[in-house]
């Protein structure tokens, strides 16, 4: 299990690389589909399919279809830059830091000792059927409602930044077009 879960972990660390290094816009969706779905097979393994079915959903099928109405739109490669600025490696290496500092003081993967396997909460069995209105499950319950709320704002987030692009897109379109006055004439 330790080897598949490596090989995902190296797989994601590749593609990420490969999505830095590519120009060509077309490339670069579909790597970033093949991230999400990465993420979303090292979810299940995990034993997270919510958050699988989620990454899969929303980060390998909305947002590539997004990128890629956005995409046609505009153009299909990526200017290259004229000066080399540090200042994103930078911010990337004080984030990286940042999540690996906050990872240090977790319980390892699947510990008996960690919080979660020692402090069940008790009440939440009970309230679940109360609150999930006669569910009876306690899985299910917390698949419906709960992380049905999570899922429909993460869809919604998406949606709004994909609509929010398309209005900036057709924004600038709209003055790249010239305006002609009623009373001019062009030769």
């Amino acid at each position: 299990m330790n080897f598949i879960v490596f090989a995902i972990l190296a797989l994601l660390a590749i593609t990420a690389v490969a999505i830095a290094k590519l120009r060509e816009l077309w490339a670069v969706i579909m790597f970033t589909g093949i991230y999400s779905f990465l993420s979303a097979s090292w979810m299940i393994i995990l034993d997270a399919p919510d958050v699988a079915f989620t990454e899969a959903a929303v980060g390998a099928g909305i947002s590539t279809v997004l990128m890629l109405s956005t995409m046609a739109l505009t153009g299909k490669a990526e200017e290259i830059p004229r000066k080399k600025s540090l200042v994103p490696l930078f911010v990337v290496i004080v984030t990286g830091a940042t999540l690996v500092y906050g990872t240090l003081d977790m319980p390892h993967f699947g510990s008996p000792d960690a919080p979660v396997q020692v402090y069940p909460d008790p009440s939440f069995v009970k309230r679940s059927e109360a609150d999930m209105h006669g569910l009876p499950n306690v899985v299910t319950a917390l698949l419906a409602s709960y992380r049905g709320y999570d899922t429909l704002g993460e869809t919604t987030v998406v949606l709004t930044a994909g609509i929010a692009v398309l209005l900036i897109l057709r924004r600038n379109d709209e003055k790249d077009e010239p305006t002609q006055l009623a009373g001019n004439k062009t030769p």
